[in-house]
């Protein structure tokens, strides 16, 4: 499984941003599709994850009722709607896949996208 993340940019806080992962491999509608952030000085955190089925979802308690993971599995595409953005949001994005159930570890995942950078000013 390959990941490739982007999207990603400057944006006010209070604005907007849907980032993308494009995910290749055959077995990408059996995986669970995580984002991750890693903001500078900082460890990588969790921040969402659906099943393989889109029917499920998990949140990072900072992004809940602002963000909204979804993922479209004809176009192999997971997507994280980023809204209500304040500046303790910006980071280096991250895709992640894993093949199991929505788990919030880090350590779990086993694929990972290359990251895309988003930048909130106040």
């Amino acid at each position: 499984v390959q990941l490739q993340a982007s999207g990603g940019g400057l944006v006010q806080a209070g604005g907007s941003l849907r980032l993308s992962c494009a995910v290749s491999g055959r077995t990408f509608r059996r995986h669970v599709l995580g984002w991750f952030r890693q903001a500078p000085g900082k460890e990588r955190e969790f921040v969402a994850a659906t099943s393989w089925s889109g029917g499920s979802a998990a949140y990072a308690d900072s992004v809940k009722g602002r963000f909204t993971i979804s993922r479209d599995n004809a176009k192999n595409t997971v997507y994280l709607q980023m809204n209500s953005l304040k500046h303790e949001d910006t980071a280096v994005y991250y895709c992640a896949a894993l093949s199991g159930y929505i788990l919030t570890q880090r350590a779990e995942y086993d694929y990972w996208g290359q990251g895309t950078l988003v930048t909130v000013s106040s």
